[in-house]
């Protein structure tokens, strides 16, 4: 199967990116964070609060672990990469992309950590949630798309287009 999983930060626009370059490569759409949303029949955030973050976790990795699509391109969760199981199959389906942005930009970006539906412990940080899943997101990756701060939308689907299409996919 030929499909492009997007992994990342919260905040990275893996969502917005994800709908424009399936559109400029001609390939389908999917959320992860939709599936997930979908299944338990409420959004994320009501996961969390009401069933708490390792329900939350056991649903996303049940989602990522059972996804089947072809010449799709998926947004995954920012947490996705918490779960080796998930990653293994997507892994299987497709080439992961790793949407790399910088901190400073992601703080910016994500103003409702509280309610936004990202998993992190109530002791956290988004910047330890940063440092603790960048190496994951590499480790993951087998593209990895570095997004400046001031690259707007479409500079980063033509980086991704270009960047594809220069590997033959």
């Amino acid at each position: 199967m030929k499909n492009l999983i997007l992994i990342g930060m919260p905040g990275s626009g893996k969502s917005t990116l994800g709908v424009l370059l399936a559109k400029a490569i001609g390939y389908a759409f999917t959320d992860t964070d939709l599936l997930i949303s979908r299944r338990a029949g409420k959004p994320l955030q009501r996961i969390l609060d009401e069933d708490g973050t390792e329900a939350f976790l056991r649903l996303e990795e049940a989602v990522g672990e059972t996804l089947c699509c072809d010449h799709t391109v998926v947004a995954t969760g920012g947490s996705m990469v918490l779960s080796e199981r998930a990653m293994a199959h997507l892994r299987e389906i497709g080439t992961v992309v790793y949407i790399d942005v910088p901190f400073s930009e992601i703080s910016r970006r994500v103003r409702n950590i509280r309610t936004r539906g990202i998993v992190f412990r109530p002791d956290e940080t988004l910047e330890d949630v940063f440092r603790a899943r960048s190496p994951l997101y590499a480790g993951y990756a087998d593209l990895r798309i570095e997004v400046a701060a001031d690259d707007d939308i479409e500079v980063t689907v033509d980086k991704l287009s270009a960047f594809l299409q220069e590997r033959g996919m």
